[in-house]
């Protein structure tokens, strides 16, 4: 059987490919995939264990049986569209006020925005620019599912946007809006939504620096 693989940051890299045609006996594991790829390219070797997986746009565990024609997405960890859309992937710079009004209501007491920039300075060294990748199909569904949890616990709405490709310093990388009837609830849904986004949301940073360049999980 064939499955295709989909490659983003420091893989895509390494491998030189956005997407493998890759043909297994039927029946194959993600780990039988997994080791394949190890065998031939020593980048999957290095995350091992740090690598998430995604079948089909959900995320599995390596025991999951594949099938004829599966997608399967092998994630480095992640750091840190179309409108209109509550949540949205952009290759174009974002509007704060776009975001807002996907939250916007008569019910709202509070509106709360966070906006990322790129900032000119990291870990001690100067920054020339940043570029984002993201598997931008489940990076929507990811925080569609975010914006609900935070609604679902402070009966908020919530809309982002985040940036993908070349960013100059000072740009805008994400935006995140939260409305609810009152501004503490706005406050902790705008939280809850970022910093959430940071560690579940499969989209990765490449720093490049005056001492170099490197995706931000390959970078202590």
């Amino acid at each position: 059987m064939q499955v295709t693989v989909r490659l983003f940051g420091s893989l895509r890299e390494a491998t030189g490919a956005k997407e493998l045609a890759v043909t297994l006996v039927p029946g194959a594991r993600v780990e039988e995939l997994f080791a394949l790829l190890a065998r031939e390219h020593a980048e999957f070797e290095r995350l091992g264990a740090k690598l998430r997986v995604a079948v089909n746009q959900d995320v599995v565990g390596f025991e999951r049986v594949l099938a004829e024609g599966d997608e399967v997405a092998f994630l480095p960890p992640v750091s840190g569209g179309a409108e209109p859309k509550r949540c949205w992937i952009s290759e174009q710079p974002l509007d704060t006020g776009a975001v807002v009004a996907r939250v916007l209501g008569p019910d709202a007491g509070g509106v709360v925005t966070f906006v990322g920039t790129v900032r000119d300075a990291s870990r001690g060294t100067a920054i020339r620019h940043l570029e984002y990748e993201a598997y931008p199909e489940m990076a929507e569904r990811e925080l569609e599912k975010i914006c609900d949890e935070a609604a679902a616990q402070w009966g908020a709405r919530v809309a982002v946007a985040h940036r993908v490709g070349h960013l100059p310093i000072g740009e805008i990388a994400v935006v995140v809006a939260a409305a609810a009837k009152h501004r503490a609830e706005a406050f902790a849904a705008c939280r809850y939504t970022i910093d959430t986004l940071k560690v579940r949301v499969p989209i990765w940073k490449k720093e490049f620096a005056e001492s170099g360049e490197y995706w931000v999980e390959d970078h202590a």
